[in-house]
């Protein structure tokens, strides 16, 4: 039902609409600086691990990318903890700032060739910053965004989570494409390739003014004004929450690593492996993009109407059994083709992240919300996901099968369909569970 034009209601609809962007934005600069560093990994290669032949130069870049998602958990028990402890925009704050930091010291680092091996290690020092702003990027973002949806559109609020993340990989994507075309090879390599990473900087402090602008979600306020706010959140999620925990890492395994093999590892592979121009890889990765951003907020608004459970089922479904047509679809090696399986394959992914956050949100109570929803999805990145683009790249010379990726994907898809069905459904469950209501942690 649509809400009237009161002064309230258009008050309550002009703070949705605010809380949406101040959600999402961050995420977008997040995942358009990753997509970035992931969409030029092979120039990034030549200007840090020049001695290195092209495979072994990949997976050293791949090994840094890695690098950072191991840091990610210590990045979500320190911003797990500032969430629930003193409230999400206060999270939301610094970890877009921590965020800039990193990106910067990227945008400026000396190539091997001027600086020799400390251009590799700061290349390394600046991924571990952005690891840790990672870490706390979510968990902040998700139970920020569950706890100001209404209820019943919950699915849909939440799904702008990975809108504004899919956006970022799309804005990658065109970016990429843009100093492709607009720069010759070499120009690129020069000077070219930081342009992405400074434009993110100021893009970010964007996001700290308009972060810095809202109001803390309704739940966590009503928490302080009972005075039941956790003082000891990280252990209390093990101590009470821990199915809870180990459910999240498992629906964050099956989206994270998904999500990594078609928007952040496929473009590689289609250049790499099938033989595509690069120019036709960022193309298909655009299709991709395009094509969850369509699906997206559909999924979420679909999880709102039968459940969070349905629909993470039917993906997990559609991933173990459509993994390896798509790519074997993929293998003979036309646009059209390419196309066709790309595009399968995203939407297979959009499913999945339009529903997610807004389901592992749902499983804990305000107190641990945001350290539960951060450790889990930081551990998941750090041992499964972040691993993935190593993973296929090493399989895939080690066995001489291009159809890796595909098999990856199976077994993701079966972690999926395990962890979903151990799921209770939490469609328009309260946010505020009765374990909130307690004065103390005892």
């Amino acid at each position: 039902m649509a809400l009237d034009n009161t002064p309230t209601d258009l008050t309550m609809q002009k703070g949705l609409r605010r809380s949406l962007v101040a959600g999402s934005i961050g995420v977008f600069v997040h995942w358009f600086d990753w997509a970035i560093y992931a969409y030029l990994a092979t120039t990034i290669a030549q200007i840090f691990f020049p001695e290195q032949d092209g495979n072994a130069g990949l997976l050293a870049v791949f090994a840094v990318f890695a690098v950072a998602f191991f840091v990610r958990p210590l990045g979500s028990v320190i911003f797990g903890y500032i969430g629930d402890r003193y409230g999400r925009k206060t999270t939301l704050s610094i970890v877009i700032v921590t965020m800039a930091a990193g990106t910067l010291l990227l945008g400026i680092l000396p190539s091997y060739e001027t600086a020799g091996l400390i251009a590799p290690v700061l290349l390394v020092v600046a991924r571990i910053i952005q690891g840790i702003a990672a870490g706390g990027e979510f968990g902040s973002a998700a139970a920020f965004l569950a706890e100001y949806s209404p209820r019943e559109r919950r699915g849909f609020g939440c799904s702008w989570i990975e809108f504004g993340a899919v956006l970022g990989f799309l804005a990658a994507s065109f970016v990429v494409w843009l100093l492709q075309v607009a720069l010759t090879d070499q120009q690129v390599l020069d000077w070219g390739w930081r342009i992405p990473f400074l434009i993110t900087v100021p893009l970010a402090f964007v996001g700290l003014y308009i972060r810095m602008r809202i109001e803390d979600t309704p739940e966590y306020r009503k928490l302080a004004e009972l005075d039941t706010v956790a003082t000891q959140p990280i252990r209390e999620v093990f101590r009470e929450n821990g199915r809870q925990f180990v459910q999240t890492v498992g629906v964050e395994t099956f989206m994270n690593s998904t999500f990594y093999v078609v928007l952040v590892y496929l473009i590689t592979y289609q250049e790499e492996i099938i033989g595509l121009s690069s120019s036709n890889a960022a193309m298909l990765s655009a299709v991709a993009s395009l094509t969850a951003i369509g699906i997206i907020p559909l999924s979420g608004m679909l999880s709102d109407r039968i459940g969070r459970k349905p629909v993470l089922f039917g993906a997990a479904i559609m991933l173990t059994f459509g993994a390896v047509p798509l790519f074997a679809l993929m293998q003979q090696g036309t646009l059209s083709t390419g196309f066709l399986a790309t595009f399968g394959l995203a939407a297979i992914l959009a499913v999945i992240l339009g529903t997610h956050a807004a389901t592992v949100a749902e499983l804990f109570p305000t107190r641990t919300r945001q350290s539960g929803l951060s450790m889990g999805y930081s551990v998941a990145g750090a041992f499964f996901a972040g691993t993935i683009p190593y993973l296929n790249t090493w399989l895939i010379d080690r066995t001489g099968s291009d159809l890796v990726p595909a098999f990856v994907l199976v077994v993701v898809g079966i972690v999926g369909l395990v962890t979903v069905s151990t799921l209770p459904e939490t469609r328009g469950r309260d946010l505020l569970h009765d374990s909130d209501m307690r004065t103390s942690d005892a």
